[in-house]
């Protein structure tokens, strides 16, 4: 899988964050659930329009993101 399929970024929509298929969830929102405790079946539930693979994607993207980090800070 490759988050690259799910996440887009457009400049007029939420900020230009990082969003799920062009919905208005943002990556953010959905780590900010799963870091509140709520499992992958209760956002479901919250949110019919997500599937376990857009979340699965906002965990890539943010480890993605993390690891591109610490490249660039290492190779300060």
């Amino acid at each position: 899988m490759s988050y690259r399929n799910i996440i887009t970024i457009e400049p007029g929509k939420r900020g230009g964050k990082p969003c799920i298929r062009r919905m208005r969830i943002t990556v953010y929102d959905v780590l900010g659930w799963l870091a509140a405790g709520m499992s992958h079946g209760e956002i479901i539930d919250d949110f019919p329009e997500l599937t376990e693979l857009d979340i699965r994607a906002c965990l890539e993207f943010a480890a993605d993101r993390e690891r591109c980090l610490i490249a660039v800070v290492g190779g300060v």
